[in-house]
């Protein structure tokens, strides 16, 4: 058995955007194409983390965003911190809003997809339905607009586990890949957008030093997605 060609990520053009730092932790927002940590390929080490060390050299990885997706990150930039805020994303406390768009018009105004997931090992990264040895994993979705003559759906995601790609698959198994997703979408979802159309648009967490609440916003920088709107932030 011929072992794969590794996987060469090309050089993503744009730089991540630093939206709030303080002592204890940095928000940024990262470009759809940039990894979230180096991959283990030698020539796979251009990352967020390593574009933030010139001036961040302490910036620690509290949790990842797919390469593919862009928008809304935290860093802790000590110890203390990164064990605090790792713990507000064990215990769910982070709130985090997702905006996609996907191929088809989605029946229902809002719903949730609960369905188990695990790691599919011979074909990894790739991850896959899974009810007998599945992790438990639960998305909430609402319907911002349908464009039937575009054949598409602007989406608010709430996912209220962590799974890897667990957003991408969830929208797979309703029926409704995201649109330029090369991994679970088919050949019409895929060819409709150069890039993954999935944006963490809002971010909400206690800072690990006094617990005060705080939220960030980052625009879905989509274009026009559905029947001329742009993409905006909504709650849920």
């Amino acid at each position: 058995m011929t072992a794969r060609e590794p996987y060469i990520v090309p050089r993503c053009a744009l730089d991540p955007t630093v939206l709030y730092s303080d002592d204890d932790l940095l928000v940024v927002d990262k470009p759809a194409g940039l990894l979230s940590v180096p991959g283990r390929h030698p020539l796979n080490r251009d990352c967020l983390l390593a574009r933030l060390a010139s001036q961040w050299p302490d910036a620690l990885i509290v949790h990842r965003l797919d390469m593919d997706t862009s928008g809304l990150m935290v860093l802790a930039r000590n110890k203390t911190s990164h064990e605090a805020l790792s713990r507000q994303f064990r215990e769910r406390r982070v709130s985090k809003e997702y905006e996609a768009v996907v191929w088809g018009l989605v029946s229902e105004d809002e719903g949730e997809i609960d369905l188990p997931l695990i790691a599919d090992w011979p074909n990894r990264p790739l991850q896959k339905v899974c009810h007998s040895e599945g992790k438990a994993a639960l998305t909430r979705y609402r319907v911002l607009h349908r464009d039937a003559a575009r054949n598409r759906s602007h989406l608010l995601l709430e996912p209220h586990t962590g799974r890897s790609h667990q957003l991408r698959l969830h929208l797979q198994a309703l029926g409704h890949p995201i649109l330029g997703d090369r991994f679970y979408g088919h050949a019409e979802a895929v060819a409709e957008s150069t890039r993954l159309l999935l944006h963490a648009t809002s971010l909400a967490l206690y800072h690990p030093r006094d617990g005060r609440t705080m939220q960030w916003r980052s625009l879905a920088d989509f274009g026009p997605v559905c029947g001329g709107q742009t993409a905006v932030s909504h709650k849920l």
